[in-house]
């Protein structure tokens, strides 16, 4: 597992090749495996191939277009461009996975302090899910894209998903066009904090 940490990379170019049904269930196996916040498993999974994609494409594009009049995150209107360019990724990909929170609350909802916590922890839960699926893919040599941008069409996907549960992500799958260059990551002294409690770490 360790090779596919290292070997992941974030793919935005795939070939026009369709992804055999069992790896696909292989991915969504391994996101079912991950670790929970008290084993709630707050995750539903919908995949998205062939001519449904075209009312999910049309879906997301739908609510870029609003995005642009009537901006539900007006604050990040610097990152609609990028949303459009993952939108043209979503068209290209053979595959789409929606992650939704099962448990979730609507977006538009005023949380209780209970039920923020509840929602970050479903939070962690999801994101090691997709995090398992991402690994899987490398494994298996596919190529992959964990993809947040959904949240500037959320109502329109939201509508056509017809799912249960808050939106939380989506995810190309596909055989990889490209093998992009990783940005460097921080380094560990940069980013770690050690704190001597007593107990020897050995090196």
């Amino acid at each position: 597992m360790l090779s596919a940490i290292i070997n992941r990379r974030s793919i935005r170019k795939y070939k026009s090749v369709d992804v055999p049904r069992y790896m696909i269930e292989e991915i969504l196996q391994s996101g079912i495996l991950a670790p929970s916040s008290k084993n709630r498993q707050p995750w539903k999974f919908i995949v998205v191939t062939g001519d449904a994609k075209k009312d999910m494409l049309a879906a997301m594009e739908k609510g870029l277009i609003r995005e642009r009049e009537l901006p539900f995150l007006p604050e990040s209107a610097q990152y609609l461009g990028g949303a459009e360019y993952t939108l043209k990724i979503m068209e290209q990909a053979p595959v789409v996975i929606f992650i939704v929170n099962s448990l979730g609350l609507n977006i538009y909802s005023s949380l209780k302090p209970e039920e923020r916590i509840y929602e970050i922890c479903n939070a962690q839960s999801i994101g090691a899910a997709i995090e398992n699926m991402a690994l899987t893919a490398s494994e298996l040599g596919l190529g992959s894209l964990w993809i947040c941008d959904t949240y500037f069409a959320y109502k329109e996907l939201s509508d056509w998903l017809n799912a249960e549960g808050e939106l939380f992500a989506a995810m190309t799958v596909g055989y990889a066009d490209e093998n992009p260059y990783t940005r460097p990551r921080k380094r560990l002294d940069d980013i770690v904090e050690w704190r001597d409690c007593g107990t020897k770490i050995l090196d």
